[in-house]
């Protein structure tokens, strides 16, 4: 009989239990037809596995592959279903006396079934190897089947080494012994976990190489080509080594090397894999690797590391050279801009001299230009769309710069604040309120709401309102206003002041005054009128009215 006869054999002795006994059984602990449905269902699959054993042992060769897969993936859903069977059956009660029968049952017919196991298992990894030699000297387009065959097998293996791990713990659930069979199986698994974590490291350093290779050759597709097939076989043996972990853990085996591969050269890694343990494991062998290069190529990295400092040094003092420079030059009276302005081009033409020289800098120690440019310009193309609102004050900064609405010392409302302007860059002004106060308003809503520079013209017009009583002199009071106005030395001879009788209130008349002064005095003149006019209306004997009521009070008798 051929090894696949053998391996249905066993199965069928294992599962070949009096079925009515085990339904019995399984209605004591759960009180429904699970137990009987899932013998019913493991039958059936034995049949449907006896017939398709005898077709594998009559197909042609074209056939063989495709019958052989079939077989295997069956087997292993079968030995899936035993073992969940088995733990149900481990859930009867123990002083049942049919619990005993059913196990002692059980465990005989599990004898063998270890062999088989692996017997199968070292006849899939000859299929793999054939595959895979299949492979490496076939051409496009076969070499993608049969590469995509040998990854159909490799998930064929990982199914095999899950039914062996089920295998064990439905032994152990049901009181047999497993140590020989969790022995041999800790050896294949450990195996096999060292040929993943080894090829992911060298998929790993072949990718690093492919990398370097590319920042020198930009232009290679091929390179890059390359490049994105690695990626996307790490990734495959990534899948396989995290599955692979999943089950050595179910045996609660030292996976913690394993997982610091995982941790180490890949990305996107569950972090259910991790724990301490593992990140100190890598955090070790990088420290390792450190240390070997740090003493092979410390001369020549400190060496770097010199001529990056003198050549940041350098670019410094070449940058507060060219700012005065520029600074001298906008200074000049031919110069007609802002303040504003003339300090944003002053601190850009540093920024400048130094990002030139970081740039420098970095090539000397080694870092190329041109993956770090196209770097940048993805970079900065990432963060201009997600940071919208800062380049709307960018482009609303350069709109008040281009159309100087203010500038320094001015004083602005703006978006319902008032004060000095102090300062301004392209993302925000700031503002100095007259009880000292700080206020840093963003570009756009200055440039989107109305801008009132009330400091931006050389003269100002002081309003003014006074009111005199019903009964006081017009002429007089006018007179006494216009002298009042004309004897401050800083309200303007033209335009000439304005002083009218404006309207008739309530309870006064209203004069207007109106001086004009430069726009420096505005207060001063503000100030002084107004005491003025309150002493002389004082001593002239005019009165300045305030509004009055007069309340009527009637009492009636009851």
């Amino acid at each position: 009989m051929n090894l696949c006869g053998r391996l249905i054999l066993s199965l069928i002795l294992l599962v070949l239990l009096p079925a009515h006994t085990l339904v019995a059984q399984a209605q004591t602990v759960t009180e429904s037809q699970n137990l009987d449905e899932a013998i019913q269902r493991i039958e059936k699959t034995v049949e449907g596995l006896r017939l398709s054993s005898k077709q594998l042992e009559t197909a042609p060769e074209s056939e063989l592959s495709a019958l052989a897969f079939r077989l295997d993936q069956r087997s292993i859903r079968l030995m899936d279903a035993i073992a969940k069977l088995a733990r149900q059956v481990a859930t009867l009660p123990e002083e049942d006396p049919e619990r005993q029968t059913i196990m002692k049952r059980m465990r005989a017919d599990l004898v063998g079934t270890d062999a088989i196991i692996f017997q199968r298992i070292e006849g899939l990894q000859k299929r793999i190897a054939a595959n895979q030699a299949r492979a490496d000297a076939a051409g496009e387009p076969d070499v993608y089947a049969l590469e995509a065959y040998g990854h159909g097998l490799e998930g064929l293996r990982l199914g095999y080494y899950a039914a062996l791990v089920n295998l064990i713990e439905s032994r152990e659930a049901l009181g047999g012994s497993a140590d020989d069979l969790r022995q041999q199986a800790e050896t294949i698994l450990y195996q096999y976990a060292e040929k993943l974590s080894g090829l992911i490291e060298l998929l790993s350093a072949t990718l690093r190489e492919i990398k370097t290779k590319s920042a020198a050759d930009t232009g290679n597709t091929s390179l890059q080509s390359a490049a994105t097939e690695i990626r996307m076989e790490q990734g495959i043996e990534t899948n396989r080594l995290q599955a692979l972990l999943k089950l050595m853990a179910r045996l609660e085996m030292d996976t913690v090397s394993y997982r610091s591969v995982l941790l180490r050269e890949t990305s996107g890694v569950s972090l259910g894999l991790f724990d301490i343990e593992a990140v100190m494991v890598m955090l070790g062998d990088r420290w390792e690797t450190l240390q070997v290069a740090l003493v092979e190529k410390a001369p020549d990295i400190l060496l770097k590391l010199v001529a990056f400092v003198l050549i940041i040094l350098a670019f410094r003092a070449l940058a507060r050279l060219v700012k005065r420079f520029i600074k001298s030059a906008l200074n000049k009276p031919a110069v007609n801009l802002s303040a504003l302005l003339k300090d944003i081009l002053i601190s850009a033409s540093g920024a400048l001299v130094m990002l030139v020289g970081i740039f420098v800098a970095l090539s000397q120690i080694g870092i190329s230009l041109g993956p770090a440019l196209a770097g940048l310009g993805v970079a900065g193309f990432i963060v201009g769309f997600a940071l919208q609102d800062t380049l709307g004050n960018f482009a609303a900064g350069g709109m008040i710069l281009f159309y100087r609405p203010y500038d320094v010392n001015d004083y602005v409302e703006v978006s319902g604040a008032s004060g000095l302007v102090k300062k301004m860059n392209l993302v925000s002004t700031t503002i100095t309120t007259f009880d000292n106060q700080t206020l840093v308003i963003p570009n756009s809503k200055i440039w989107g709401d109305v801008i009132k520079n009330v400091t931006a013209q050389a003269t100002r017009r002081v309003d003014m309102e006074f009111g005199i009583s019903y009964s006081d002199d017009i002429e007089k009071t006018e007179r006494v206003l216009r002298e009042i106005v004309e004897s401050h030395e800083k309200v303007l001879a033209e335009p000439e002041p304005m002083i009218h009788l404006h309207k008739l209130g309530d309870s006064s008349i209203n004069f207007v005054v109106r001086p004009w002064t430069a726009t420096t005095d505005y207060w001063e003149v503000y100030w002084y009128v107004t005491r003025e006019v309150k002493m002389r209306f004082d001593k002239e004997g005019i009165s300045i009215p305030f509004p009055q009521r007069d309340v009527h009070v009637y009492q009636q008798n009851s």
